[in-house]
């Protein structure tokens, strides 16, 4: 079972501090919407905004980081931007203590946590390939993925009772001290890295920019994964606003309620990560890119059936729980595969340009979805993203493009 499986003291520690960061993530969940609307009085557009535009000036930024990370050790990468995001998190409740809190610093914020988490996520996924064995890979993804959802399925419920009883910003507060002890776990972790090695004089050059996306679109089978996850992630996580919206201020759920939506589907993260290994050993790894591919991407729709009361929280957490099932069990095998898939001297561009296409698509989706929600209602523009999601398994990979290293997996097992 992926839990039995011992992986040494240094990934222990690297998985330990991203438990710590992720589990103050989870407590603040929503939080940068959650005081915009609360706090700021925003409305559908401005929501909207505060999760398109950071994201998408914070993954400009991380364009030009990718090149850095990749020929720099990631250790001190990490810690450097685990502590930048604790910087730009703390000034949200120190400007609110003061009463300067304003829409602009939100924006601001979102888009250097976005450009950190780029490069903390190009360095990590690096330092990951050289910390474990190939058939440990897989293992070690399930269990990111499985701590992701359990933070998750925590945090919202406890940040939203914090919130009800200390503030707006109290779980901001949280999310920017989980990154300095983030920090100091990565610093923790004992042994000589090794310097990346490169035989061109000038690594930063305008080529190198542009390599992981080269590497990503020259390869059949990550091609076809990047643009359908590009679509898939971007829809899914254009919903989030809109339903902040729609349930905290037209049908009136209070914060906690809000939370609680969110978290307890969180559960199935934990029985889809754990199944990961088994599922691929038995069925091969085309068979999740395909069927569970698909199944993530049909359930969607039922948030715009979404009604006040208790019929309404409970249709939300049935459609997240159906969705994250699928999803935590997706997400291991698609890091894994990019991973096997990506030379080592590529792996930081690759991510980096995985991320930011990613955090691009989540941007410009989520500008639509909320201008669309704004003309018409959060419902309509919720309607449209079930709709459109609908037809991205037509973007999943076909058997040849993926069948590489199957055989290699099997054994591995």
């Amino acid at each position: 079972m992926v839990g039995r499986r011992r992986l040494g003291r240094q990934f222990g520690w690297l998985w330990a501090s991203y438990a710590v960061s992720a589990y103050g993530s989870g407590l603040g969940f929503g939080a940068l919407p959650l005081i915009a609307v609360l706090v700021l009085h925003a409305g559908p557009a401005e929501v909207s905004a505060l999760s398109a535009v950071g994201p998408a000036v914070g993954a400009l930024i991380a364009v030009p980081l990718a090149p850095w990370v990749e020929f720099r050790r990631k250790r001190p990468v990490m810690i450097m931007m685990d502590l930048t995001r604790f910087t730009a998190m703390a000034t949200i409740p120190v400007a609110y203590a003061f009463g300067w809190l304003s829409f602009v610093q939100l924006l601001v914020v979102s888009a250097v946590v976005a450009a950190a988490k780029i490069a903390f996520n190009a360095a990590s996924g690096a330092y990951l390939k050289a910390l474990v064995r190939p058939d440990n890979l897989l293992v070690a993804n399930a269990r990111f993925e499985s701590t992701n959802w359990s933070s998750i399925a925590v945090g919202p419920p406890l940040g939203g009772a914090a919130i009800g009883l200390f503030g707006p910003v109290t779980t901001v507060v949280a999310d920017a001290l989980s990154y300095l002890l983030s920090a100091l776990g990565i610093t923790a972790i004992r042994g000589q890295e090794e310097a990346p090695r490169t035989t061109e004089k000038s690594p930063v050059r305008a080529g190198a920019l542009l390599d992981g996306w080269r590497h990503i679109m020259g390869h059949p089978g990550l091609r076809a994964l990047y643009l359908n996850n590009m679509l898939v992630g971007g829809l899914i996580m254009a919903t989030e606003p809109l339903l902040a919206v729609l349930l905290l201020r037209q049908l009136g759920f209070p914060p906690w309620q809000y939370g609680l939506a969110f978290a307890a589907p969180c559960v199935g993260g934990l029985i889809g990560s754990r199944l990961a290994r088994r599922v691929v050993g038995r069925y091969g790894r085309h068979a999740v890119f395909r069927t569970v591919g698909t199944l993530r991407a049909i359930w969607l729709i039922g948030l715009a059936f979404v009604r006040p009361g208790v019929v309404g929280l409970v249709t939300v957490m049935a459609v997240e729980l159906a969705i994250i099932i699928n999803m935590s069990l997706y997400t291991p095998v698609l890091a894994t595969y990019r991973l096997e898939h990506t030379p080592r001297h590529l792996v930081a561009r690759t991510l980096s340009a995985w991320s930011i296409g990613q955090q691009a698509s989540i941007a410009i989706l989520t500008a639509l979805a909320g201008l669309l929600a704004d003309i018409t209602s959060p419902r309509t523009a919720l309607t449209a993203a079930g709709l459109l999601i609908l037809t991205t398994p037509l973007l999943l990979p076909r058997p040849d493009q993926t069948a590489q290293h199957e055989p290699e997996l099997a054994t591995s097992r």
